[in-house]
């Protein structure tokens, strides 16, 4: 293409910037070759003139597309260059946050500042096994490829990681030996990376320095090798250091310091064990304090102190080697501080005799302080005849001091290095090894000396070999594809390797100036001029003559020559070195002891052979230049590292000031050009960096094909037949066997034509669509118009038609409204008429009236007046006349008073005025006789009285005389009574009156107390009121906040209880892990110590040799022995189950004394039943008799027993009654908790009586039996005796219970001593023994059946009690029920919680009394059962040998014995011989296909048939042997199939089935509730194996994770091509371009690549899982928990991908992942799968593929995502983000501030900082409880199996 097509308008460019390096521009004018201006325009729109020349300012580089920015491999780039680089680097380390980025075979790694969450061991899974171009780029995939191509080409590799001071070198090479110590052996097996960590310490304590651009810059390069074994795992370590800088011990630079060891050993001087170093600060010595800054901020010497030795000791350092480094070290110190004096000559000098320092010096080192100091200041020359000391200047004494200084700082560094390898090594042979190199880069400084001419020669090394190997690689691949190819001009620094290194280099020069004996650096500069000034890559500095530059490969460096002589001669004596040797301490002599003629660094692979056989110098060693030295070993380290495959890792470092995610342009332009980057890039670039396979090219460049170039089915030919017609130049590309390679430019170029054909595509698409918009507008304007049209002229017709009705409605309006309208005129007139007439007339009448009412009034005024006027004038006239009356009547007055005055003194007045007194007084005289007539009758009454009177008184003081006289000293002492009576009345009424004057008072105050406590309740009313106000609102509130509550806490107990069974279950996964690492180790033991020889037979070895993770479990030694028991509790439970071996022990004795004691009992039972029938013999009862004790002892047993039945109903009716009342009153939890507990108490008492019934007619059974068979064996020898009375008869019974029970069982003889014979009855001779038997089982039954009776009526009579109990109970309840309901809201919360803790503390505490009781209970009742069943079996076995006894006569004629049916009771009996061929049978032999036709799980319910037939026999023994025998074959089956899916899933089957049986089984009513009644007949009768039951739940778990294990090993490999890369949806997924990483060196070849998998394939196995686990009978729950843990799986590993592949990170992929997990979701419905909890683990993936299609903008979107994604972490949320790529240009990125905003809004989030989801987190498996519908009897074994030695019972 030429200049014209490229630089158009709108390209954009990158042009030259002093700040950021490069600028982005766009040309906003289009070029014409040969123009010298390039019109261009900067981001910020300002316009730029640059100005082209054809030599000095080239045209400016081209922008790649933007869809190629941010890509994981910068050869992946169409332009290829500096800009294009660091663009692509900085998008990616600032935006996307990716620190790692291939170059072509290189990983660059910017050192973030940051701590990151990407080095988990998920991430470690992550990239185990997966090819580099398959993930994100990352150092885990440099050290993947690495162990991959050494695993696969059986040849070493080496991993080279340089870089400059903290870019981070040390940690990438950490992360790298991590990895291979995960992937090449488990954490638990190998502690090498942690031994080389451990190392980290010590040698950045003793390699590290602080310098001007690192605190803690290593100064060393170091090659750690880590070894392997044949199978790939780690065995062992070594580290080879190199070009340590020794010259830093001596001198450091401004702002420098010297080696972290010495100032954390000055900061550490105070303590104790350091006091005897002599060091104070480091300030004081001279080694110390050239830098001028002893400190480093934020560093701690004294703690980096403590860790170093802390280091040393975990290394296995003794503390007196410790001691004696550190002394070694400030022995280097106090040498430094060693003054040395200059004598007058100048040519000698001296060192004081009291110098301290030389004294601490030599007391440290253990030397002559004599020698030393002589030594230090002259020198021992040696020629060929004689040898003499020559005095040597004070400057020549201190190089030689600074010399000896190095010298033994650099060998005490040897033998710490050589220690920690010793610590690292391992015995066994390596079969292959992967290097890790940590060296320094290129540096340069404003001063560069020895130092750095050393590092950068070194660098030019490693460069050369960079380069070579990159050129192969390119050559290779060339080759491989078969394309025309031609050598590639790439930059080769063998001239300036061979300026150094070669014959008369600077080296050499360097080596032969040291020799001179006066040579200086001045000389060695003007050689250097003189030697190598036609050298291009030589040159001299202008201004100065003391030196010289040299051209690298990164950049000029000028080295200044002076002290580069003294450096490199680094001239140590002998005399000194032998002064050491010498030295008393064994440890200083070791590091300076001669060694062999082997090169100072060694190599375990590389073998270097000398040329010829050189005599040995006598001081060779120390004669040996730096130079020479450093060159010796770098030629080693090449060809150690040309020995192995190197893999490059390129450390950057982002800028100077340590800033997290800070890029500075200018500093990582230096390190890319100095680390070989540009290179990589400039070599690609020169050959076909673009490399594209058929497939790829042909989906993503098909759209500039013709239709007619589609009709050829070779792809390969259509991509030619388009690459030959797009670009013109056939230099451009060419085309090999899977690959199309292009030159720099042309993917862009071929990008441009695709966006050209997708603009043109869209012009004409978006022309299509808008021209078909406007016809269809258009088509809707027209039919609108014509609907308009219509609408309007309906509507114009519609309006006119409206017009003339409205026109004739209008005229009969106005006719009717003028009608109206002149009537009401007419009215209005007329009325106005009327109005003014009436009116009118009012007036005038009113005015007339007025006028009237005027005269009126002044008639009435007149009237009044004139009135007024004449009463005035009478007043006055009658005024007068009264006036004149009074004093006329006055004076007539007196005259009359005169006159009366004269009347009255005459006696004719008096008269006239007693005349009306007369008669009063005659009324009054006759009304006094009358009184007086009364009185005199009143007092003769009066006299009569008192006569009465007065003999009554008379009589009464005669009687009071008598009793005076006989009681007088009474009356004295009632009257004295009387007194005292009155004076206690007086004080009594003083103190009522006291009293009341305090009442009074303290009424008062109470009064006044009552008025405050009323206020103060007034105000505590007002106060409850809001309370309860607030109460009410609380209340409210509360309901809704118990709810919740109460559901978070159901579901953290939830999460709670999940955690502790997935804990307890990875105990268990950890358990059979290393039981099998157990059994590996044991397999190998046995196979590496095979000795022929006695073995032990099967038996010995199954005994002591067992395979169970459990102790073997006695049913009757643990669960019946008392003994045991009482021993466990003496022991106490925790020490019992500690100490294991001494319960075994004890039990074995306990089961020893046991049977001891069953044969003594049976030897002593055997012994009564001789005596019995001795005492017998002679007894002969009548039949008769019998027969009528019999019908008697019959007719009273069902007396009883029907009294028994009546007992019953009252109790079931009683029962009823409670129940009803419970019912009724079931406000209270409480009640019916009461009666619930005393039914189950009723019925396990009735159980137990009806158990005690069988008991007793079993053993009445026997009796009778047994005393049968005495009647017929017994002689009658008493027959002549005479009948024995009634009376007799009755005398021999037993006079009590007691003497009854005792006759029964044998144990003594009747009371009755003057009978002792029973042998004689009656005179027919009737034995007694049967008679008297059959009375003692009567009489038993009797008192037994008195027994069960009174135990009913003392339980009715309970449950009387009890009913009363809960009436009061009620009452109570009741009677709270009203008080709390008067009680305030308060008041009810503080007594509603005491009344329930009081009640739960009760109920807690009846609880616990009774579970003691019924244990109690139950263990009497077990002993007891055990005792009567042995009784009844001795009782079988006696009758058994009785019968056999017998003489059987010989029959006359054969007779057939036919055996009748009998139910199966759902056992199997097995010999104890065929234990193991049953074990063989059923679970070794056994396959899944054998038994597929049969009930599933079938050898589960035979082995359980099995089972309780031992216990049906009461043999614990068998019972434990063959479940223990069982697990063990289970483990052995699964140990061998641990891969085979369908034998592990069958077994799981099995192995829960016979968990399940052994619960349904067992007698518990928890596990009965389902059972049938004939299920229940079949229960474990003898033993309980709860513990057994245990076991097998932990083998069941086992077994699930096995399943698990073995499940994900074969759908692991599918997941990622199934859920990613599979395209369900044809053509959705686009192609970008792929970079160097998808090249074949990076494939497996060999196997064919990998293997690709679809979603149909994934599903399919996922359907295979479910049937064989369904076919197996494996209960529904599990088979859930199953597919649960597989779509975890599923969804861990996808994510896992998702989040380090940007390549699938894209809307199209969004889509593809959405559509396969909706898949997975029909699965699981198709299947009735989902409501297992599966589909709820694909929620993050379903999220994940969401938040790729969603639109990704506004801070609207931003909350939509935060809200959508919930089941995503924050950091897989932005991780997502920064990976999101589109595919074409018309997707458009994220922004980092869209990712800001959503970062701002997850910060509220806690979530875990981990990236990635743990695929090894296993759910906790949880087995329920489903009991089996199969009856036992009834279950069929086919032949087939071979278990005909089973004996159904």
């Amino acid at each position: 293409m030429s200049v014209n097509e490229l630089y158009t308008k709108y390209t954009r460019v990158w042009i030259p910037d002093p700040e950021d390096v490069w600028k982005a521009a766009e040309i906003v004018r289009d070029y014409k070759e040969g123009e010298p201006i390039l019109h261009l325009k900067l981001e910020d729109e300002t316009p730029l003139e640059y100005s082209v020349g054809p030599k000095s300012n080239p045209l400016p580089f081209l922008r790649n597309p933007d869809i190629l920015v941010g890509e994981n491999d910068l050869t992946a780039l169409s332009y290829l260059h500096e800009p294009a680089v660091l663009h692509n680097l900085r998008v990616r380390f600032l935006e996307s946050n990716h620190i790692y980025t291939y170059c072509g075979i290189v990983l660059v790694a910017i050192n973030p500042y940051e701590q990151l969450q990407i080095y988990g061991e998920e991430v470690i899974r992550a990239y185990s096994g997966q090819n580099m171009g398959d993930m994100d780029p990352h150092i885990f995939a440099v050290a993947e490829e690495a162990y991959k191509q050494m695993a696969r080409d059986e040849r070493n590799q080496s991993i080279i990681v340089s870089g400059e001071s903290g870019a981070g070198k040390t940690v990438s090479a950490k992360y790298a030996m991590r990895f291979f110590a995960t992937v090449g052996g488990s954490a638990n097996d190998t502690n090498v990376e942690e031994k080389v960590l451990a190392s980290s310490p010590i040698m950045e304590a003793i390699g590290n320095a602080k310098t001007t651009r690192n605190d803690n810059s290593s100064r060393f390069g170091k090659y750690i090798q880590i070894g392997f074994s044949r199978h790939y795992h780690i065995i062992g370590a070594n580290m080879r250091t190199y070009l340590l800088e020794k010259s830093r011990v001596v001198f450091q630079a401004e702002d420098e310091r010297n080696y972290h060891i010495f100032y954390q050993l000055c900061a550490s001087a105070s303590l104790p064990e350091f006091k005897d170093l002599g060091l104070t600060s480091a300030e004081d010595f001279i080694f110390t304090s050239q830098g001028e800054n002893i400190f480093i901020e934020g560093v701690n010497d004294a703690e980096d102190f403590r860790k170093s030795r802390e280091a040393f000791t975990l290394l296995g350092v003794k503390e007196s080697s410790q001691m004696s480094i550190f002394k070694v070290v400030a022995s280097i110190l106090h040498l430094g501080n060693v003054e040395i004096c200059s004598e007058r000559d100048g040519e000698s000098c001296h060192i004081q005799r009291d110098d301290p320092h030389l004294k601490h010096f030599c007391r440290l080192l253990g030397v002559e302080q004599q020698q030393m100091e002589h030594w230090l200041c002259n020198r021992k020359l040696a020629t060929a005849s004689e040898t003499y000391v020559k005095k040597m200047s004070s400057k020549q004494a201190m190089n030689a001091r600074d010399a000896l200084a190095k010298h033994i700082y650099a060998r005490m560094f040897d033998w710490i290095v050589e220690h920690i390898n010793k610590s690292l090594h391992t015995s066994s042979k390596q079969h292959s090894f992967i290097g890790v190199l940590d060296i320094y880069g290129f540096e340069t400084f404003e001063v560069n000396s020895f130092e750095q001419f050393c590092i950068n020669y070194a660098n030019e090394k490693l460069q050369q070999q960079f380069n070579s190997h990159v050129f192969k690689l390119e050559q290779e691949e060339y080759m491989k594809e078969q394309i025309p190819w031609t050598l590639i001009d790439f930059y080769d620094n063998q001239p300036c390797i061979d300026l150094i290194e070669a014959r008369l280099g600077i080296l050499d020069l360097l080596d032969e100036e040291c020799k001179v004996p006066k040579g200086t650096d001045q000389n060695w500069a003007q050689k250097l001029y003189k030697q190598n000034s036609s050298s291009a890559h030589f040159q001299k500095p202008r201004m100065s003559n003391v030196s010289f530059i040299i051209v690298h490969f990164a950049d000029k460096v000028e080295y200044q020559c002076l002290g580069f002589l003294e450096k490199n001669r680094d001239t140590v004596y002998e005399e000194q070195i032998n002064i050491l040797k010498a030295s008393q301490f064994q440890l200083v002599a070791d590091l300076f002891h001669e060694k062999d003629d082997v090169a100072p660094v060694k190599s375990a692979r590389v073998n270097v052979r000398a040329a010829k056989t050189v005599p040995k110098a006598p001081n060779r060693e120390h004669r040996k230049t730096v130079g020479h030295q450093f060159r010796s070993s770098l030629h080693l380290l090449m060809e150690t590292l040309n020995a192995t495959t190197p893999h490059y890792v390129r450390c950057i470092k982002p800028n100077d000031f340590k800033e997290s995610f800070s890029f500075d342009s200018s500093r990582a332009v230096q390190q890319l050009r100095a680390c070989g980057v540009l290179e990589t890039i400039r070599i690609s670039a020169a050959g076909y960096p673009s490399r594209w396979t058929y497939p790829d090219f042909f989906s993503r460049y098909r759209v500039l094909l013709k239709k007619s170039d589609m009709t050829s089915s070779d792809k390969k030919q259509v991509c030619r037949n388009l690459l030959e017609t797009l670009i013109k130049e056939p230099d451009m590309f060419q085309f090999g066997k899977t690959k199309i390679f292009f030159r720099a430019g042309q993917v862009a170029y071929l990008e441009k034509l695709r966006t050209d054909k997708f603009r043109a595509a869209c012009i004409k698409i978006q022309k299509t669509v808008r021209g078909w918009l406007q016809r269809v507008r258009y088509r809707k304007i027209r039919k609108s118009a014509i609907t308009i049209q219509r609408f309007g002229r309906g509507y114009l017709a519609r309006r006119y038609a409206e017009f003339l009705r409205l026109t004739r409605a209008a005229i009969i309006c106005q006719k009717q409204l003028r009608m109206v309208r002149d009537r009401r005129a007419f009215l209005r007139v007329r009325q106005a008429v009327v109005t003014i007439q009436a009116y009118s007339r009012g007036m005038y009448t009113r005015r007339v009236y007025k006028e009237f009412l005027m005269h009126h009034k002044a008639m009435i005024i007149q009237r009044t007046v004139r009135g007024w006027l004449q009463r005035k004038k009478f007043r006055r006239a009658r005024d007068a006349a009264i006036i004149i009356q009074c004093g006329f009547r006055r004076v007539r007055a007196k005259k009359q008073l005169k006159q009366l005055k004269i009347e009255a003194r005459s006696a004719q007045h008096l008269k006239n005025l007693n005349t009306g007194m007369e008669n009063k007084i005659v009324q009054l005289q006759r009304k006094m006789d009358d009184q007086s007539k009364e009185y005199r009758s009143q007092n003769v009454q009066l006299q009569q009285q008192n006569t009465s009177l007065g003999s009554e008184v008379s009589r009464l003081q005669k009687q009071l005389e008598v009793i005076k006289q006989g009681e007088g000293g009474q009356l004295a002492s009632l009257s004295e009574e009387l007194e005292r009576l009155r004076e206690e009345l007086k004080e009594a009424l003083a103190q009522r009156k006291k009293m009341e004057e305090e009442h009074g008072s303290e009424k008062l105050t109470l009064q006044q107390r009552v008025e405050e406590l009323e206020r103060e309740n007034g105000l505590l009313k007002s106060e409850k009121e809001e309370l309860n106000q607030r109460i009410l609102q609380q209340a409210r509130t509360s309901k809704v906040d118990s709810s919740n509550s109460l559901s978070y806490r159901e579901a953290t107990l939830q999460t709670e209880l999940d955690a502790e069974r997935q804990r307890y279950q990875k105990l268990l996964k950890e358990f059979s892990t290393l039981e099998q690492r157990y059994d590996n180790l044991k397999e190998e033991m046995s196979l590496s110590k095979f000795q022929p020889g006695h073995r032990r037979n099967p038996s010995n070895q199954s005994s002591l040799g067992s395979d169970s993770n459990y102790p073997s479990i006695s049913t009757s030694e643990v669960g019946d022995t008392e003994d045991s028991i009482q021993l466990v509790e003496e022991m106490g439970i925790e020490k019992a189950a500690m100490d294991i071996s001494l319960f075994m022990k004890l039990q074995k004795r306990v089961r020893e004394l046991e049977q001891e004691r069953k044969r003594l009992q049976l030897s002593v039972d055997k012994m009564e039943e001789i005596n019995k029938r001795k005492s017998s013999e002679s007894r002969s009862p009548t039949s008769e008799q019998e027969n009528a004790d019999l019908a008697y002892n019959n007719l009273k047993r069902q007396e009883l027993e029907t009294e028994n039945k009546k007992l019953k109903n009252d109790l079931n009716e009683l029962r009823k009654t409670v129940a009803e009342r419970a019912s009724q009153n079931n406000s209270s939890n409480e009640l019916q908790d009461s009666y619930n507990l005393l039914l189950s108490q009723l019925k396990s008492a009735n159980e137990e009586l009806d158990a005690r019934k069988e008991e007793v007619l079993i053993l009445k059974t026997q009796i009778v039996s047994t005393a049968q068979l005495l009647e017929k064996n017994e002689q009658v020898s008493s027959l002549k005796d005479g009948p024995s009375t009634p009376e007799e008869r009755d005398s021999k019974e037993p006079l009590d219970k007691e003497e009854a029970l005792k006759a029964y069982h044998g144990l003594s003889e009747s009371k009755n001593s003057s009978q002792q014979d029973w042998c004689s009855l009656n005179e027919d001779g009737e034995l007694g023994l049967a008679y008297q038997g059959l009375k003692q089982v009567a009489r038993l039954l009797e008192a037994q059946l008195q027994t069960q009776s009174r135990q009913h009526k003392d339980e009715l009579e309970a449950l009387h009690t009890q009913i009363e109990l809960l009436k009061d109970d009620i009452e109570k309840k009741q009677e709270i029920l009203n008080y709390t309901s008067s009680l305030s809201p308060d008041a009810k919360v503080e007594y509603s919680v005491q009344q329930e803790i009081t009640r739960l503390t009760n109920d807690n505490l009846d609880l616990k009394e009774l579970v003691e009781k019924l244990e109690k209970n139950e263990r009497k009742l077990k002993k007891q059962l055990r005792i009567y069943m042995k009784k009844v079996q001795e009782l079988e076995a006696a009758q058994a040998a009785a019968q056999s006894s017998r003489s059987r006569p010989e029959l006359s004629r054969q007779v057939t014995v036919q055996r009748k049916e009998k139910d199966f009771e759902g056992m199997l009996e097995y010999y104890k011989e065929d234990e193991a061929r049953l074990l063989k049978t059923l679970i070794t032999d056994v396959r899944p296909s054998m038994v597929s036709a049969t009930v599933p799980c079938l050898p589960a319910y035979i082995l359980f048939m099995c089972i309780r037939h031992a216990d049906y026999i009461n043999d614990d023994q068998k019972v434990e042997a063959l479940l223990t025998s069982t697990i063990n074959c289970i483990k052995k089956v699964l140990k061998k199939n641990n891969d085979d899916f369908e034998m592990t899933s069958f077994w799981l089957a099995n192995t829960s089935r016979l968990l399940h049986c052994l619960k349904q089984y067992s007698g518990d009513e928890a596990f009965m509730t389902q059972n049938t009644s004939k299920q229940n007949e079949h229960c474990l009768k003898n033993f309980d194996l709860a513990e057994y039951r245990q076991v097998l739940s932990d083998l069941s778990i086992q077994i699930y994770q096995q399943l698990i294990k073995v499940a994900e090993g074969i759908i692991q490999p599918m997941i990622v091509s199934a859920m990613l890369e599979s395209e369900s949806i044809p053509s959705l997924s686009g192609v970008k371009p792929m970079g160097y990483r998808n090249r074949s060196s990076s494939m497996d070849t060999d196997a064919g690549g990998p293997t690709s998998y679809t979603l149909e394939a994934l599903i399919r196995q996922l359907g295979q899982f479910h049937s064989i686990m369904r076919d197996h009978g494996l209960d529904p729950e599990i088979v859930g928990q199953v597919v649960r843990q597989l779509f975890h799986c599923i969804n861990a590993v996808t994510l896992n991908n998702l989040l380090l592949r940007k390549d699938v990170c894209s809307w199209s992929t969004g889509m593809q992942l959405r559509y396969n997990t909706s898949q997975l979701e029909e699965w699981l419905r198709g299947n009735n799968l989902y409501q297992s909890k599966a589909a709820v683990t694909l929620e993050p993936i379903i999220q994940a593929a969401q938040l790729l299609q969603v639109k990704k903008k506004t801070t609207q979107d931003a909350e939509a995502i935060c809200s959508l994604c919930t089941a995503l972490t924050s950091q897989q949320l932005v991780k997502i983000l920064n990976l999101y790529t589109p595919l074409n240009e018309f997707e458009e990125r994220v922004t980092v501030s869209f990712i800001r905003n959503i970062q701002n809004q997850l910060q509220e989030r806690n979530d875990p900082p981990q990236l990635l989801v743990d695929t090894k987190h296993m759910f906790p498996v949880l087995f329920p409880y489903t009991p089996s519908a199969l009856s036992l009897e009834t279950l069929h074994i086919p032949a087939s199996l071979g278990l005909d030695f089973l004996i159904r019972v």
